[in-house]
């Protein structure tokens, strides 16, 4: 095998992270990208330089990544680090959080640590073509472990725990067929959107961004305002510190980035904090755009994929087949999109549905009835037809067609709870509304929720603290001044809490947010590479 150096595995590295295409590739290595035994094999056979196998495998892989034998090699490196963590790692949170990661909770730490090395590479890509540092990969770490199907007392979902109308806010489906915060890489674009619109918000600071992440940017927006005196000389990155150091987030909001920042110096140093990492296959895949209503047995079946491969690639797909209403993309093990194509061309319509349809006739039809018919179940009919339509008395409405899912469909679909489902702080949307919060909804302005509580822009902006004008989905705005937030608690200055300096120059102020759609090109094939901390809870409302 001839020699493959650090610049060509950089190279490959820094391949296209995603998107849609006619035939695109992208992911962990991009074209040609090279996997883990690849480097093992570079590493055994052809580098007689350690430093060179040390930069190829952190170009690859992320420099968390604790590879058999790179991380040995790299001993004597000292890490770079793209956030401010270094200002901070003698923080008292953050020195607690170092200690739980490399020792009570080390097994666990690892354990999440590894599953995130199939993904980071992807994660670092996107983070960079989006202007974002690499190392808030580590976000994904702390909500959830980098596990796809994450899933939060308050109805948050995925490797970036989005809530539903959020994800809806930044580009992501989510529906009774598709749930796109499932997807490691659509859900990845919909957080770099998310944090970006955060970061200008919040006038630049990434730590504030990151705690509106977490707690809502309403209630931090609010929180600055309220508590201006007191945050009186501190800025830059010392806000967020001086901000927790009051009595008004919560204590998972103030946890948040000592969190981030322990599990990048200890993801980042493993053999100096005693943990070794083992990597795991990188996250790669190809695509092909499919016609609304495929079977994903009949994509498995006609790429020469497994039940399994098919299923582990597309978690967003909710039911055993693509949505009913669209085509869509879907993800097959690297190599079989061409294939695929064509086998599935081949095919009748009907093999390549997960569905047959049968209409309504009669108004004597009932659900059980209808299902008996159809050789189906009663639950797995109205599965596939989530707005089925009855009578007062239960019968179903005449004239209404349904969709009989097949066999092979049922086989592959997942029982999830319903993607709407939405739980803010304990509550529903119903019981906030009450209580005199509204959440905000996609296309809505602040103007126009003034208007329908009756308020003044300024008013409603004066209630939560805003500044600006923009408002995303998702978050939650105070609509009563009954809802007020606690009485103030004693005035406590805040000390600076960088390790090296104590700065004290003014609080910066904040623009906001804004959603954006991600692209998606209709075409025939594309490629692509596919938690140790605190479990994800209810967050990005206000």
């Amino acid at each position: 095998m001839p020699a493959a150096s650090a610049t060509a595995i950089a190279a490959a590295a820094g391949g296209s992270a995603g998107g849609s295409g006619a035939s695109s590739t992208s992911g962990a290595g991009g074209s040609g990208g090279v996997g883990t035994a690849a480097l093992a094999r570079i590493a055994v056979d052809t580098v007689t330089n350690p430093d060179e196998l040390t930069r190829a495998a952190i170009a690859v892989f992320g420099d968390s990544i604790g590879l058999v034998g790179a991380a040995r090699l790299s001993e004597s490196l000292e890490p770079e680090f793209d956030l401010d963590v270094r200002s901070y790692e003698t923080h008292a949170r953050v020195a607690h959080y170092i200690r739980l990661f490399s020792g009570n909770a080390r097994d666990r730490f690892v354990a999440r640590l590894s599953r995130g090395t199939r993904y980071e590479p992807m994660i670092r890509a996107k983070l960079r073509a989006g202007g974002l540092p690499e190392d808030l990969t580590y976000l994904a770490l702390v909500e959830s472990g980098y596990d796809p199907h994450a899933y939060s007392r308050a109805a948050a979902v995925g490797m970036w725990q989005f809530m539903s109308s959020t994800a809806r806010g930044v580009g992501m489906r989510v529906d009774w067929w598709v749930d796109e915060r499932r997807d490691p890489a659509r859900s990845t674009d919909g957080a770099i959107r998310f944090l970006k619109e955060l970061q200008r918000q919040f006038g630049g600071s990434l730590y504030l961004a990151a705690a509106a992440y977490n707690g809502g940017p309403g209630r931090v927006a609010r929180g600055l305002t309220r508590f201006a005196e007191e945050m009186e000389g501190s800025e830059g990155e010392d806000r967020f510190f001086a901000l927790a150091e009051q009595d008004y987030l919560r204590a998972e909001t103030k946890d948040y980035v000592p969190q981030l920042i322990a599990a990048a110096i200890v993801a980042k140093m493993p053999a100096r904090h005693g943990i070794a990492v083992v990597p795991v296959a990188p996250y790669e895949y190809d695509s092909i755009r499919v016609d609304a209503g495929t079977s994903m047995a009949a994509v498995a079946a006609g790429s020469g994929s497994t039940i399994a491969e098919i299923r582990e690639l597309n978690p967003s797909i909710l039911r055993g087949v693509t949505p009913p209403d669209v085509k869509y993309w879907v993800k097959l093990p690297r190599g079989r999109a061409e294939a695929a194509g064509a086998a599935l061309a081949e095919l009748p319509a009907t093999a390549r549905a997960g569905f047959t349809t049968r209409k309504v006739t009669g108004s004597k039809s009932t659900l059980d009835g209808f299902a008996r018919e159809a050789g189906v179940s009663s639950k797995a009919l109205t599965a596939f037809n989530p707005t089925i339509k009855k009578s007062r008395s239960g019968r179903l409405t005449a004239g209404q067609t349904l969709r009989i899912p097949t066999d092979d469909a049922l086989a592959f679909s997942r029982d999830v709870p319903n993607p709407s489902i939405e739980i803010y702080g304990g509550s529903s949307k119903s019981a906030l509304t009450k209580a005199g919060v509204h959440v905000v909804r996609r296309g809505e302005t602040l103007g126009g929720i003034a208007r329908k509580y009756g308020l003044s822009v300024t008013r409603l902006k004066s209630l939560n603290g805003m500044k600006g004008t923009r408002v995303s989905a998702g978050q939650t705005l105070r609509v009563s001044s009954t809802s007020k937030p606690k009485a103030k608690a004693p005035v406590r200055k805040s000390s600076a809490y960088k390790a090296s300096s104590s700065k004290k120059p003014t609080a910066k102020k904040a623009p906001a947010k804004k959603k954006t759609s991600p692209a998606k090109k209709p075409t025939t094939s594309k490629s692509t590479s596919k938690k140790p901390a605190a479990t994800a809870t209810a967050r990005k409302g206000g």
